[in-house]
């Protein structure tokens, strides 16, 4: 339910400007400013929106940073455009979550108003709006699961999970470390840090993390 508005997105792109780096942020569809309604999106559509911006806006390799189901994205625009992609950042990522972190602990109600009546709205803690949970994107996100076999990116990865994170829990992180068949992946854990890691020290490690990267890989 984020946008580019964000903390993150706002307080990395002055870091990259502040260094001479090109920076791109945008909305999926049906967030912030882009047109569409949220209830109408599905991960299939929104990794073509990433796909677009990668193709249509940014030239040259590009470390891609994604926060919760950014991270998904970040994932799947990785392994269609592998050539582009010169690293990844993932804030909490959130690959599979449509189905292991709605449908498979969703109760008998719940699936069956999905299922009957389309859609199901979950109240929110990061807004007044109720979240549209929509049979489209518990069955689409079914035809991107990541995590039930090997992610196949070798470049570098590091991985941001706060240990106090109420919506996706950091063991997750470890999951997508051992699926991804490239060994340059590494995870930093903040023991207090929450699901949005917004704070001053979890922007600050953000940049830091980036920052790193981007030494990292300009020295190869």
């Amino acid at each position: 339910m984020s946008d580019m508005t964000g903390g993150k997105a706002t307080t990395l792109e002055a870091w990259a400007v502040e260094r001479g780096l090109s920076f791109t942020r945008f909305d999926y569809q049906g967030h912030g400013t882009s047109s569409g309604r949220f209830a109408d999106g599905t991960i299939g559509l929104w990794a073509d929106d990433a796909l677009a911006v990668l193709d249509r806006v940014t030239t040259g390799p590009q470390i891609l940073v994604g926060s919760s189901m950014g991270g998904w994205m970040m994932l799947l625009t990785a392994l269609r455009r592998p050539e582009r992609v010169a690293g990844l950042v993932g804030i909490a990522p959130a690959p599979d979550f449509t189905e292991d972190l709605m449908w498979d602990i969703f109760d008998a109600d719940i699936r069956r108003q999905i299922m009957e009546q389309g859609v199901w709205n979950r109240p929110s803690e990061y807004g007044p709006e109720p979240q549209p949970i929509t049979r489209a994107l518990i069955e689409d996100g079914r035809n991107h699961l990541l995590l039930r076999g090997p992610i196949a990116y070798g470049g570098p990865v590091r991985l941001l999970h706060g240990q106090r994170d109420p919506d996706v829990p950091w063991q997750l992180s470890l999951r997508i470390a051992e699926a991804l068949t490239g060994d340059d992946v590494r995870i930093t854990l903040v023991k207090d840090g929450d699901h949005r890691l917004s704070r001053p020290q979890d922007l600050d490690l953000l940049c830091r993390t980036v920052g790193a990267l981007v030494d990292e890989i300009g020295a190869v």
